[in-house]
């Protein structure tokens, strides 16, 4: 692919049916999980890979991983997404939650959310407003460590589909699933179909594709997210699935991208003011395909300058932006360690590059000239845990 010049692919728009979507970003050889527990260096050396190529929709806005294979992926309790450790995320999460309940007025409703991780929200949400919640998702694993619910919750670990239609619901969430389906038309009209005769509020919450082009944050692209979604893009997407969307907008930072829904509506809300036009995202499009390789250089330099002085760097947050950079940047960055406080994560391997995952503490001891904050919303409190340790290394942050 030619450097800032998007390449028609053979692919039709998953969402739009529209052909001619054109490759704008392609990444070799990525491990296809990233937040999937590796017990050795050498099972996370070993995991399997496959390749990335985001292109997008000209006529709707989407993209999409034309060389995605569905196949690879594999949800399971040994997955590690959840980030409530982090006490900025927990207040995020209480601050939506509470919010939810306060505008929809959930109290003693039916709660479902599909792709509830480890429960934690759900069991917010019930607990705040003593509602009764279902959660599905093949990653569940029970006897996690999130908040205890006010009302009955039960968990379900499978992925939801049209077995389970019929389930009573006030409101349905699903966060930081969508971009995990890669046909997200269909996936809509299950859902549809699950929730028809009723009207619940629909709540979804993916990654912001234009925070991902304007940063040209390479490390924000995964190969588990086959599916990256702008306002204009995701509003659209919704209305072709037969959703009248009734609020858009973003949080977390603007990291997030936050709809609202109904069955039934007044249609003529369209469009909302955060939504772009296809063309407004094509131009960022051209931007981040002609720039994001001169961002990883950047890192590359950066790093290969301390290492050539002796100095040492550690990634903080194991995740999947951890997996993501360390995939991009190669191994010219000479960075030994990942810090999480995930306790789970701690003492398991970086999938791909295979940078074992230690606790805070460990730093101590291995005392980094430089410590590489994975999301900026945690630079705060990482800072104040860096200083809790009497350490004071330079602290970097992605963007």
């Amino acid at each position: 692919m030619r450097p800032g010049i998007p390449e028609t692919s053979n692919a039709d728009c998953p969402c739009c049916g529209s052909a001619g979507m054109s490759v704008f970003y392609e990444v070799k050889d990525v491990p296809v999980h990233s937040v999937l527990l590796m017990p050795t260096r050498e099972a996370a050396l070993a995991y399997p890979r496959g390749d990335i190529a985001l292109a997008c929709c000209p006529k709707c806005g989407f993209i999409g991983n034309a060389a995605f294979e569905p196949s690879h992926q594999d949800y399971s309790p040994a997955c590690e997404e959840n980030q409530a450790h982090s006490p900025r995320f927990r207040d995020f999460d209480r601050e939506l939650a509470r919010d939810l309940i306060e505008r929809h007025d959930l109290q003693s409703k039916d709660i479902v959310e599909i792709g509830c991780g480890k429960g934690d929200f759900l069991k917010l949400l019930c607990a705040l407003g003593n509602n009764r919640g279902v959660g599905f998702d093949p990653a569940y694993r029970p006897k996690g460590d999130c908040e205890g619910s006010g009302g009955p919750v039960r968990f379900i670990a499978d992925v939801f589909s049209d077995q389970y239609a019929g389930y009573p619901a006030d409101l349905v969430c699903c966060k930081m699933t969508l971009e995990h389906i890669p046909r997200p038309d269909d996936f809509l009209a299950m859902i549809r179909r699950s929730f028809q005769g009723r009207d619940p509020v629909f709540y979804f919450q993916v990654p912001d594709a234009t925070r991902i082009l304007r940063e040209f944050a390479f490390w924000d692209i995964y190969y588990e997210h086959c599916a990256y979604f702008s306002p204009g893009a995701l509003a659209r997407l919704f209305r072709a699935a037969g959703f009248v969307v009734e609020d858009l907008f973003r949080g977390f930072g603007d990291q997030y991208l936050l709809l609202e829904a109904r069955l039934n509506g007044d249609e003529r809300r369209a469009p909302l003011p955060l939504e772009e036009q296809a063309d407004e995202l094509w131009r960022a499009v051209s931007l981040f395909s002609a720039g994001y390789r001169e961002r990883i250089g950047e890192w590359r330099d950066r790093l290969a300058t301390l290492r050539r002085k002796g100095g040492s760097t550690v990634l903080w947050g194991g995740g999947s932006k951890a997996v993501s950079f360390m995939s991009a940047v190669g191994g010219v960055s000479g960075i030994r360690y990942v810090v999480d406080i995930n306790p789970r994560r701690q003492g398991t391997f970086l999938a791909g590059t295979g940078q074992e995952i230690v606790a805070p503490e460990f730093l101590k001891t291995y005392g980094p000239d430089a410590v590489i904050v994975m999301n900026p919303m945690y630079r705060e409190e990482i800072g104040h845990e860096l200083k809790r340790l009497g350490l004071a290394p330079e602290i970097w942050t992605l963007f």
